[in-house]
C-alpha cells in the first residue's frame, strides 16, 4: 500500500487529471502532473508540473523517479517510452493495457481473442483495399482509423455507394477497423476498479445519450432489466481481470434490439460517463482511481439518491457572433437550482465541440432527474 502523504504521478493534464488531483489531495497526496502543453487544467491545481513532451525520456524519467506510483488520465500516451521506464516506477494500469486501448484494431482484436461480445469487425491495412472490407462487413456499417479517435473523431458511416466511396477516399493511406452497424436500444458503460490487491468494485451501469457522437447525458440508474445490469457488470470485472488491471477500466456496450451486450470501446481510466459519481455515489470515480493505484480499500459504490442526470456542457453553450465568443452560458440557471451541481474544468478558451464542464442534478426519479436536466440544458 502506497499511504497518504506519498506523490502520485499523473501522464496527462486535461480534465480528468484535475479531478484526479482534487480527490488525491483530499485523501494527503501529492499529485505532480506530467503533460507537454503549458495550459493544462491538471497543472493548476498540482502541487508540481512538467512540461516536456511524453518522448523526452530524460524529463519523463525524472519525473516518474519523483513520483510513488504513475498513472494516466487519457490512453492515448506513446507507450515505448513507457515500457523503457518499466522499471523505473511503478505504473497503473501496465503499458501494455493502454497499447490495446489506444488502437481501436487491436482493441477488437483482444476482444475476439478472448472471447468477449463485440461487434463484428474487418481490418484494413495501410494501402490496403478498403472497399473489399467494407464489403465484407455489409451496409450499413461504420469505418474508423484504427489509432488515437474519441468522441467520433476519425469515423465515418457507410451507407450506400456513394458513401463507400468518400471513405476509401478519406482513409486512404490509413490503418482502419470496418465494424458492422449495430441496431441498438441504448448505450451503456460500466467503470469497474481493481485493486493492487485484486479486489473488484463496480459502479451501477450508466445509460448514455450521445448528440453529434459526444457523450451528452448519463441516467443512473439505466433504465434497463435488472439481468441486464447484472451482466455488463459481469463483463466489465472479466475483462477487467483478463487484463491483470490495476487501476479504473470503463467499458461501453451496445445493448441491441436483440438484447445482446457487445463492447464497442475501452478506456483504463476515469471515464466521461463516470462523471455522475462526484455528486451521486458515496465513492467517486477519481476517488476510486486513487484507492486503486495505491492499494487502499476500494470505497462503497452505492448510489446516493433514487436517480442522478449528467449532463456534458459543451463550447457551444457560450454565446456566439461572426464565429467569436461573445458572452457566458447563464451559470445561476445551475447554480440556482436545488440538486443541481455545476463542475468546470478551468478551459481558458471555448469552442464549439470542447468539453468545458458538466453539471449533475438528483431526483426522487430517473423521470424527473432527466426532465430537469434538459431544462437546465436549455437555460444554459
Amino acid at each position: 500500500m502506497i499511504p497518504p502523504g506519498k506523490t502520485l504521478g499523473v501522464l496527462g493534464g486535461g480534465q480528468l487529471g484535475r479531478m484526479f488531483a482534487h480527490a488525491a489531495e483530499r485523501l494527503g497526496y501529492r499529485v505532480h502532473i506530467y503533460e507537454p502543453s503549458t495550459d493544462s487544467p491538471a497543472a493548476e491545481v498540482s502541487a508540481h508540473a512538467v512540461h516536456a513532451p511524453y518522448t523526452d525520456l530524460e524529463s519523463l524519467e525524472a519525473f516518474v523517479r519523483g513520483c510513488d506510483v504513475v498513472t494516466y488520465e487519457f490512453e492515448n500516451i506513446p507507450t515505448e517510452p513507457l515500457w523503457r521506464l518499466e522499471n523505473a516506477a511503478v505504473f497503473h494500469p501496465k503499458w501494455q493495457i493502454l497499447e490495446v486501448a489506444q488502437n481501436r484494431l487491436r482493441e477488437k482484436t483482444w476482444l475476439r481473442k478472448n472471447n468477449f461480445p463485440h461487434v463484428r469487425f474487418a481490418e484494413c491495412e495501410a494501402g490496403g483495399d478498403l472497399a473489399e472490407a467494407i464489403r465484407s462487413i455489409g451496409l450499413p456499417c461504420v469505418v474508423k482509423t484504427a489509432d488515437f479517435g474519441y468522441d467520433g473523431k476519425g469515423q465515418q458511416k457507410v451507407t450506400d455507394d456513394l458513401s463507400l466511396g468518400r471513405a476509401v477516399a478519406s482513409f486512404k493511406g490509413q490503418r482502419a477497423v470496418v465494424e458492422q452497424w449495430v441496431d441498438f436500444k441504448c448505450e451503456l458503460s460500466v467503470i469497474v476498479a481493481r485493486s493492487t490487491a485484486g479486489e473488484m468494485q463496480c459502479f451501477p451501469v450508466a445509460e448514455n445519450i450521445h448528440t453529434k457522437h459526444i457523450l451528452d447525458f448519463s441516467i443512473l440508474p439505466a433504465r434497463i432489466a435488472p439481468g441486464i445490469q447484472a451482466k455488463a457488470c459481469a463483463i466489465a470485472e472479466a475483462i477487467a481481470e483478463r487484463l491483470c488491471l490495476t487501476g479504473l477500466l470503463a467499458v461501453e456496450l451496445f445493448l441491441t434490439d436483440r438484447g445482446e451486450l457487445l463492447v464497442n470501446e475501452m478506456a483504463p481510466r476515469p471515464h466521461n460517463s463516470g462523471h455522475w459519481s462526484l455528486d451521486g455515489c458515496v465513492t467517486s470515480q477519481f476517488e476510486q482511481h486513487v484507492r486503486a493505484v495505491t492499494g487502499l480499500p476500494l470505497g462503497d459504490v452505492s448510489l446516493t439518491a433514487p436517480a442522478v442526470v449528467m449532463v456534458n456542457i459543451l463550447g457551444d453553450a457560450w454565446k456566439w457572433a461572426h464565429d467569436k465568443c461573445v458572452g457566458e452560458p447563464d451559470w445561476a440557471a445551475v447554480l440556482g437550482t436545488p440538486r443541481a451541481h455545476l463542475h468546470l474544468y478551468g478551459k481558458k478558451e471555448p469552442r464549439p465541440g470542447r468539453k468545458m464542464g458538466h453539471f449533475t442534478v438528483t431526483a426522487e426519479s430517473t423521470e424527473a432527474a432527466l426532465e430537469l436536466a434538459r431544462a437546465l440544458k436549455a437555460a444554459l
